[in-house]
């Protein structure tokens, strides 16, 4: 479905931002993309929807390279969530949530904007939103508004779709953290695709079938959380002594990185 083969990546002066990464996520099933500042998340998730291209390697979706798919078809099957969206036009949330069905513009499917519109906002938790000013939103109500956008866009999808989001759940609260995540595994369970970058690493724990974990472009870990979400490994990554409490939960030992320091 999403596929990395020896992915490759490289900044404008020659420097590999990632380097022969692979891997695939299938539909039905959550990755999580974790690791460090600058581990190559973000870029990854960049060459997967087909804004950054590759040095070397293929990215893929549903077995055809993304360069042969039609931009339009692509758009129908597959969604993406930033972490930063900038408005060059003051529009309200409902008319941001719209622009999700823009692929759909002029095809059957297009009888069902307005429906697909409501239902996304409600599933995203912003229906109360939908007249304000998206720009005098936080950066929080700014998120899921951008996520009610992807819902919207892959509403009566063609399988397989897919949903890429990177860090969304950066600007969140507890509660708002929990309903996104809880709303992934949804969407797993129905079918979709869903790749999903994360700094936490027991949000990762909680709602991928299988992490990713990146060091310095490349992919050090791949696999199940508990296997891969292994405190020596997260050790060797991030610098940092880790622990795992009874619960299955991990915590950084802050107080012992700090005793070891010279």
């Amino acid at each position: 479905m999403i596929e990395a083969e020896a992915l490759t990546v490289r900044a404008p002066g020659g420097r590999a931002l990632l380097r022969e990464v692979s891997l695939g996520v299938a539909p039905g099933e959550v990755m999580a993309v974790v690791g460090p500042n600058g581990a190559g998340k973000s870029t990854l998730l960049r060459a997967l929807t087909g804004e950054l291209r590759p040095a070397a390697g293929r990215a893929a979706f549903a077995g055809r390279a993304l360069r042969d798919w039609p931009p339009r078809a692509l758009a129908q099957r597959r969604a993406v969530v930033s972490q930063r969206v900038a408005l060059a036009f003051p529009l309200t949330v409902v008319e941001v949530v719209a622009i999700g069905r823009l692929p759909w513009l002029g095809t059957p499917e297009a009888a069902r904007d307005e429906a697909a519109i409501g239902a996304a906002l409600r599933r995203a938790g912003v229906a109360a939103l939908a007249g304000r000013s998206y720009a005098t939103l936080s950066g929080g109500e700014q998120q899921r508004v951008q996520l009610a956008r992807a819902l919207a866009q892959l509403d009566g999808a063609p399988p397989p779709a897919a949903l890429l989001l990177d860090e969304p759940t950066a600007s969140l609260d507890a509660g708002h953290r929990a309903a996104l995540l809880g709303l992934l595994r949804d969407l797993a369970a129905a079918g979709t695709a869903v790749l999903v970058v994360l700094h936490d690493l027991n949000e990762a724990g909680f709602v991928a079938d299988r992490v990713a974990v990146l060091q310095a472009g490349g992919c050090v870990g791949l696999g199940p959380p508990s296997e891969v979400l292994d405190p020596g490994l997260l050790r060797r990554v991030y610098g940092l002594p880790f622990r795992r409490l009874v619960d299955g939960a991990l915590l950084p030992d802050f107080a012992a990185a700090r005793s070891a320091a010279p």
